[in-house]
C-alpha cells in the first residue's frame, strides 16, 4: 500500500458555526488519536484529502504531517454531507507499521456471469466490503472476483477468493459474496366463464320500468270507456 503525505494543523474544537466557517476556508475538521495517544483535533486541506482518497483508495496509509514530524495513519471513518457527498468529518486513527491491523476492503467485479448474460438471470451483489488483517502495507486497495463462468444457483463465499500475500481473511468463510438467481415469470391467468358472460346480461329494471308504464296508461284507458257507454245508454 502506497503511503502518501498530508499536513495536519491543530485546531481548538469549536461550535457547529465555527466548524462551517472552517470548512468553507476549505478545510476539513478531523480527529487524530490511537492506542496510547491522547486524541487531538486538527484540520486538513479539502482538496489534499479527496484527491488522496481517489487516487489510492479508502485503505490508504496517510503520514500526517504535524510541526513536531510525521504519524502514520489510516482513516478509521468518514463522514460526509448527506447531499453533496463531501467529506465534512475525518477521524485518523494512528497505527504502527509493524503490527497487523483489521480493514474493511472494497469488493470488484469483473466480467459478467454467465447465467445473466445467456439464461436471463440476475446477480446479487450481497456483500460489498470483506474484513482483512494485515501488515498496513500489504493492505490491498480492492479484492477483484470473476464471476464469468457462474450459472443461475452458482455464487462466491468468502471461502472462494483469491489468496493475496500477507493477507488473512477474518470473515466467515461461508460468508455469501455475489448470487446469480433466476428471475420468476409470472403467468397469465385466464378468463373465467363468469367475467366472460357478464357484459351479455341486460340490466331487468329498464323492460320492467317500461312495462310498468305501459300497463298503467292502458288501465286509464280501461277505466274511461265505462263512463262514455253509460252517458250514450241514458240519452
Amino acid at each position: 500500500m502506497k503511503e502518501v503525505i498530508l499536513d495536519a494543523q491543530a485546531r481548538t474544537a469549536g461550535s457547529k458555526g465555527d466548524l462551517a466557517v472552517l470548512r468553507k476556508s476549505g478545510k476539513i475538521p478531523a480527529i487524530f488519536y490511537g492506542k496510547g495517544i491522547k486524541s487531538e483535533a486538527i484540520a486538513v486541506n479539502s482538496k489534499n484529502f479527496v484527491s488522496i482518497m481517489e487516487a489510492n483508495g479508502a485503505n490508504v496509509i496517510i503520514d500526517l504531517n504535524f510541526k513536531d514530524g510525521k504519524k502514520a495513519v489510516i482513516v478509521k471513518f468518514l463522514d460526509r454531507d448527506i447531499l453533496t457527498q463531501h467529506p465534512i468529518h475525518i477521524d485518523f486513527h494512528a497505527i504502527s507499521l509493524e503490527d497487523k491491523i483489521e480493514v474493511l476492503v472494497p469488493v470488484h467485479i469483473d466480467g459478467v456471469a454467465d447465467g445473466v448474460k445467456n439464461f436471463g438471470g440476475v446477480m446479487e451483489f450481497i456483500v460489498r466490503e470483506v474484513k482483512v488483517e494485515a501488515l498496513p502495507r500489504n493492505i490491498p486497495q480492492k479484492i477483484s472476483i470473476y464471476v464469468k463462468a457462474l450459472g443461475i444457483g452458482q455464487g462466491i463465499t468468502v471461502a472462494d477468493l483469491p489468496e493475496l500475500d500477507g493477507v488473512k481473511y477474518v470473515q466467515d468463510s461461508s460468508t455469501l459474496i455475489v448470487h446469480i438467481i433466476a428471475v420468476a415469470v409470472e403467468e397469465e391467468k385466464p378468463e373465467t366463464a363468469a367475467e366472460g358472460t357478464t357484459a351479455a346480461v341486460q340490466p331487468e329494471v329498464i323492460s320492467k320500468g317500461k312495462k310498468d308504464k305501459e300497463s298503467e296508461e292502458a288501465g286509464k284507458d280501461a277505466v274511461a270507456s265505462p263512463d262514455t257507454a253509460v252517458g250514450g245508454t241514458k240519452k
